[in-house]
């Protein structure tokens, strides 16, 4: 029966061609670091540094929030290279076998962690608030677009309104590129930025009391795709060869991108209210920071990343997803039974806060190494059956 249930595949992967293997561990050292900023900045919605006494540490934990645009970028760049070398060494790129892997590679977390939020809600309020209103939504990956018409769903649930935006990018790009490939792919992300920046113009053009969505709307985000896309078909799987000063102004000119457009330009993912030509000058800086963090580190060669680095990033699905759980348990939960962390003036307080949040950050590490290892590996081990360009490491 077994063998029976396994013909199909036996038969559609044997008259494939071997294609080479992709995998850069840069890009994971790359995605560890987009969770990194990711990380720092929900720290903020705990601990707050002052924006006078600690200037550097204030406007560097607030361009953390610019590392999911950096996700969204990285991502859309692995996904259209992968695509473009399958149709390349196949003829075509094999649908069914494409979300097969994505199912594969993000459901399974994805709604262990909802569901499993939902049912803490039960004991620990504001875990996951509205539940009952936002699983459909978030059911069909749709949550981004609850956030936008609705609120902020502020707790642990949160992060996950990024996962709907990507499950909708994988909906059509393999589509477009079956249809009319490269040349399909070009005109689409072109269209896709024009749309982004009309939508960008929309926001800027009205007068808004409370927060207006502008950062969950995926319309706006997915000029971060387009970016990507347009990316991976200029290199054409070539990679920099930059010598290591060029990649640090590279990695610098990207950071200060971002900076200069959430100081300068006022653009923001939390209430980004903006001018016009405020919004038309800082968006396309924070498109181009993610490009130049991509470049930075795009080439670098394998012997030159740690590999503990490399397998962090492995497993920053797990530490996106779980990061905001551990930070609401520790400092709302248990922080305020630490002497010191709700005085300020102590001069205990903030080494307290750093030591806390280094905590949360190793319980994340710990609850995504779990989690890779006893809930998502064994579906990855079936997602590599259906690749038809192999993406991980031998």
């Amino acid at each position: 029966m077994f063998t029976a249930l396994r013909l199909p595949f036996v038969t559609m992967t044997s008259m494939l061609p071997p294609l080479k293997r992709y995998y850069r561990p840069e890009l994971d050292a790359l995605r560890f670091c987009a969770f990194l900023s990711v990380f720092l900045f929900h720290g903020m919605e705990y601990y707050i540094p002052d924006a006078f006494s600690h200037m550097e540490t204030y406007h560097l934990a607030w361009a953390g929030q610019w590392g999911v645009p950096m996700f969204f970028l990285l991502s859309a760049f692995l996904i259209v290279e992968l695509l473009l070398r399958e149709s390349d060494g196949t003829g075509t790129v094999h649908l069914k076998a494409f979300y097969i892997r994505r199912i594969l590679r993000i459901w399974p977390l994805y709604f262990f962690a909802f569901y499993s939020f939902a049912l803490l809600n039960l004991f620990i309020p504001k875990v996951n608030p509205h539940v009952g209103t936002t699983w459909p939504y978030f059911t069909f990956f749709l949550g981004n677009w609850y956030i936008s018409r609705h609120d902020w769903i502020a707790g642990p649930v949160d992060p996950l309104w990024s996962i709907s935006v990507e499950e909708q990018f994988y909906l059509f790009i393999p589509i477009i590129i079956v249809l009319g490939g490269r040349r399909a792919l070009r005109i689409a992300s072109v269209i896709v930025l024009v749309v982004a920046y009309w939508a960008i113009y929309r926001y800027a053009r009205i007068t808004w009391t409370v927060d207006n969505g502008e950062w969950t709307n995926s319309l706006v985000m997915f000029q971060f795709f387009a970016g990507g896309a347009l990316l991976a078909m200029a290199l054409g799987g070539r990679v920099p060869q930059w010598k290591w000063p060029t990649r640090l102004i590279a990695f610098a000119a990207g950071l200060t991108c971002w900076i200069v457009a959430q100081t300068v330009f006022g653009v923001r993912g939390w209430e980004p209210f903006t001018t016009v030509a405020q919004a038309f000058s800082g968006w396309p800086l924070i498109l181009i920071g993610c490009v130049l963090f991509l470049l930075s580190f795009l080439g670098i060669t394998a012997n030159r990343i740690p590999k503990w680095i490399a397998y962090l990033g492995r497993i920053s699905f797990g530490l996106y997803v779980y990061h905001s759980l551990i930070y609401m348990l520790i400092f709302r939960y248990a922080a305020p039974h630490i002497w010191g962390i709700q005085k300020p003036n102590s001069p205990w307080h903030l080494p307290i806060v750093w030591a806390l949040i280094l905590c949360v950050l190793a319980i994340s590490i710990s609850i995504a190494y779990l989690s890779y290892n006893l809930l998502e590996k064994p579906f990855l081990r079936i997602k590599e059956r259906f690749a038809i360009v192999p993406s991980r490491p031998e």
